[in-house]
Order: C-alpha cells, then structure tokens, then sequence
C-alpha cells in the first residue's frame, strides 16, 4: 500500500473556520506549534521557533529544558494562564495529569542519549473529542506500544536523526503508534523546516506541515 501524505491548503482552513468550529493547529516551525480548541483555548508546546506568538496563552507546555524549546518569554499569558514544564508533570518517576480549561494533558515518556528520562517529557491532549500526542525530543519508547492503545488522533514526531530518531526510525514509531495522522517536526538545527527530510519520513496519514501554515484538526 502506498503511503498518504495530505497537505492542507490554507483556503480549506479558512472554509473550516466559516462552516464549523473546529480546533486548530498552526506550525511555527522547528519543534515549536500552537492549538486552538473549539472555545478558543490557545495552547503553546515548546515555544521558540517561527512567527505565531500573537496570540494571548491560556496554556504552554514545555517538554524539556532546552533552549529550543523552552522560550516561554516569546508568549503572552492570559490572567489566569498556566505554564506547565516538565518538572511539573515528573515528580519522582511518576508521570502527572492535569486539566486545564478544556485540554487535559498526560504527561509520557520521552528519551534517548541527547535527553534524560528523568528530565523530558511528551504530552497526551485531549480536547474536543481529539487526542493529539505532541512527543517533545525523544526517539524509540517503550511508551509508543501503549500509545498504539490510545486510538490518537494525531501524533507530532522529531525526525532530526542528530538530536533524536531519524526519518526511518520515526516512520516505524508511527506505525507503531498508530495515529491517523502523523506530522514531522524538528527537521534540521537551525532551520525552520527542511523539506526533503519531512518527505523522507514515510507513514500512512502523513501530514506536512511548513512554518506558518495552519491546519483544522
């Protein structure tokens, strides 16, 4: 079977948005994006990269310490938003859980020989009846077999091949996992995006994303 990739243009976003209410995702690039839920909850997940930060933060989730990854500065909050680090959510080996608004989180394992265990973590969302992993820097997990239970929605992977799995390793994690759609994230050092790289990651329900564009979830 051949593999699907689906790139969404901007005007079926812009249709989406005019016909229904719908969460969004906006990739700003390298490993950082944002999600609006269908109540306007705007959650940020590893600010750093790219344009996009216009938006007042109901949420931001950091998934390590890294510079980045990490730039929470680049957000403004909302009066009652909430940053959420990974200290937060691994205390003691054990992964939290939390509800902000309407997005629950879970906090999952996330590792290799660039990123402590004990100091990463990727995030589970759910909101609007969607459940997003949002893997941080990782590569193979013990974790991905359960999150093949899940029934995700979507899955957001680092395909790097420097600083974590590289595209072949990230397409076995995908099928792994399972999701109906995968997205490719933190291609290159430096770079926003690189697009040979995102096409060398191959998976059933690939979704490519460049900086700046947005999809409906």
């Amino acid at each position: 079977m051949p593999h699907v990739s689906i790139i969404y243009p901007f005007s079926l976003v812009l249709y989406c948005r005019q016909e229904m209410d719908m969460a969004t995702l906006y990739y700003q690039g390298h490993g950082s994006y944002r999600i609006t839920t269908n109540a306007g909850t705007v959650v940020y997940i590893d600010p750093f990269a790219g344009k996009g930060y216009d938006q007042k933060a109901d949420l931001v989730l950091v998934t390590h310490e890294h510079y980045d990854h990490n730039k929470v500065e680049l957000v403004e909050m909302k009066p009652d938003g909430k940053i959420i680090r990974e200290k937060d959510m691994l205390i003691g080996g054990v992964y939290r859980h939390a509800v902000v608004k309407d997005v629950t989180i879970t906090a999952v394992p996330a590792y290799n020989a660039h990123h402590d265990k004990k100091e990463c973590v990727g995030y589970l969302l759910e909101t609007d009846g969607i459940k997003l992993y949002a893997a941080g820097d990782t590569s193979k997990t013990d974790y991905m077999k359960e999150l093949g239970k899940e029934h995700l929605d979507w899955a957001i992977l680092p395909i790097d091949g420097i600083y974590n799995m590289g595209p072949l390793e990230a397409s076995s994690c995908a099928k792994l996992i399972g999701a109906k759609h995968t997205i490719p994230v933190h291609m290159k050092p430096g770079k926003l995006f690189d697009e040979a790289t995102a096409r060398s990651f191959t998976t059933d329900g690939r979704v490519i994303m460049h900086p700046d564009e947005e999809i409906p979830l």
